[in-house]
């Protein structure tokens, strides 16, 4: 796309200073200095830990056509050169809405469903989407593992947030380019509060449950919900799309349900879903749960749909029924309604494995072995309660994790207090412990885990070694034992101090099971420093 510079700023809802000159803009708009191609566009930002005017050389030197920043142009002084500069009260708030408009704004030509919460996101979306594809609708998906486009995907990320805005909408204009004509998209909190969704056109805007998480970067609970609720306004605010209405799909059991159907007010539809309340729009009845799958009934203002899931455990169930509310809401002709309805049962059937989902691993071991992406309390409690519904007899639970560190501490103990009433045996180990001490963490969890009775090490091991963690929890494990490795799901990577290490639970879990441990310790040809103090020796 190719447009001036005041083409591009004209697309920001609040105001900013005026450029001194208007050069065509011919290459994206971006917050990586590193990134910038001649004719792009820097935008500057203060960070938490890193200020990006200080890289505004850099973006110059590659040829930025113009910057957008935070500071005023007296503070910016001679680095400018004579580049134009714009300045912006928040570049998080601005970084969207420009990148939306050089990629000429393509979510308004696209039916865009998008998914948040704290837990069930990416199934949810990975539901939606399968159920679109199954009834013949061209639908791309983003998540936090991937973006799909037609028959290409590609990876998103190492760790767990939205894409930033200049690579979300260029999916999107991918998708538009590619004969797309709608998108599921999964949205986090840390995507909403920084900007990255602004200048997307959301029409159907969906909640998966609301639980403790990220409360380093939000500071309360409140402040993480309402986060979570700006999708909510965002969808509102939609100008509508011919036929499809704006539509709000809310977890009526979960009790922050009622906050968000409150945001929601104004919306053209609201729907409910429950695994428990039958006078919601959807609910799940005559729920049957195997090792293999789990089927139910759904109910509700379609009529009776009969499923039978892959996805395992009761918290599927509800991903499943919002995967149904929201597939059912991006085909409001009454033509079409039939071949979805029609369509919903063969989705379901065929979902192909969530990467680090409830993911089984199979290599020919006599006990079950899953990897999930379980990072929070409540969603280790909703893997331990679905690995108890494939275990029978006197098969027991060994579940592994850690907890992340520089990120919200209070979880530490509430994880481990989870594993232990809920678990038979839990082993603590390694999750990105960054630059802070690993033993540090471990002594916190493992300080949680006896507080609700578990004992060491009768029943909760720590084991600072990721790959010796999840060895030891198959070396451990009887017929008929399930064991869970929780809290890195799909991801590729596992942060020591300030660097990415490579690292892969199903990898590692495939490695256990065939008696070896893949290290994620530093050894002494890493290149880390042996004073950091998360070393352990």
């Amino acid at each position: 796309m190719n447009l001036t510079l005041s083409g591009l700023l004209a697309a920001l809802p609040f105001g900013y200073d005026a450029p001194t000159a208007d050069p065509l803009i011919t290459a994206p708009v971006t917050e990586n200095a590193q990134e910038i191609r001649p004719g792009g566009v820097f935008l500057a930002r203060q960070g938490r830990l890193t200020d990006g005017h200080q890289y505004i050389p850099v973006a110059i030197e590659k040829g930025a056509a113009a910057i957008v920043g935070e500071k005023s142009r007296e503070e910016m002084g001679s680095q400018l050169s004579a580049v134009p500069y714009v300045r912006v009260e928040n570049g998080y708030e601005a970084f969207g809405y420009l990148a939306a408009a050089y990629e000429g704004h393509p979510s308004r030509q696209l039916v865009i469903v998008a998914v948040t919460g704290t837990n069930g996101k990416t199934t949810t979306a990975t539901v939606i989407y399968h159920i679109l594809k199954a009834a013949d609708v061209a639908v791309g998906l983003i998540t936090t593992v991937s973006a799909v486009i037609g028959d290409r995907e590609t990876t998103t990320g190492l760790h767990v947030t939205n894409p930033p805005a200049h690579q979300l909408q260029r999916y999107l204009r991918e998708m538009v380019d590619a004969g797309m004509t709608h998108c599921v998209l999964e949205v986090t909190s840390f995507g909403l509060d920084q900007g990255r969704v602004n200048g997307t056109n959301i029409d159907v805007a969906v909640l998966t449950n609301i639980t403790h998480e990220h409360l380093d970067w939000h500071g309360s609970f409140p402040a993480y919900r309402e986060a979570k609720a700006r999708l909510f306004h965002i969808m509102k605010e939609t100008p509508r799309k011919g036929d499809q209405p704006n539509i709000a799909i809310i977890n009526a059991d979960d009790p922050e349900g009622p906050a968000f159907a409150e945001a929601s007010i104004g919306a053209d539809y609201m729907l409910l879903y429950s695994m428990h309340q039958h006078d919601a729009d959807f609910y799940a009845d005559r729920i049957h749960y195997t090792p293999q799958y789990t089927s139910f009934m759904v109910r509700g203002n379609a009529g009776d749909i009969p499923v039978r899931s892959p996805l395992v455990g009761p918290f599927n169930v509800a991903n499943v029924l919002a995967g149904v509310c929201g597939a059912i809401s991006v085909m409001p002709q009454p033509e079409h309604q039939q071949r979805m309805l029609n369509a919903i049962p063969s989705g379901i059937a065929n979902l192909p494995q969530i990467p680090g989902r409830m993911e089984r691993i199979d290599e020919g071991q006599s006990f079950q072995a899953v990897v999930d992406f379980a990072h929070t309390p409540d969603a280790l409690e909703k893997a331990l309660a679905a690995a108890r519904t494939m275990v029978s007899g006197e098969g027991r639970v060994i579940v592994g994790f850690g907890s992340a560190g520089l990120r919200d501490r209070v979880k530490r103990r509430l994880m481990a207090e989870v594993a232990a009433r809920m678990a038979d045996l839990t082993i603590l180990t390694a999750e990105d412990p960054r630059t802070e001490s690993l033993l540090a963490i471990l002594d916190e969890m493992v300080q949680g885990a006896e507080s609700q009775g578990a004992t060491e090490p009768e029943t909760v091991w720590r084991v600072p070694d990721r790959g010796q963690a999840i060895l030891r929890a198959c070396q451990t494990a009887q017929d008929e034992d399930l064991v869970l490795v929780c809290g890195k799901g799909h991801e590729q990577s596992m942060c020591f101090g300030t660097i990415e290490h490579p690292w892969d639970d199903r990898e590692a879990l495939r490695a256990a099971l065939r008696g070896r441990a893949l290290s994620t310790l530093p050894s002494a040809g890493d290149p880390y420093d042996p004073s950091e103090p998360w070393r352990t020796d």
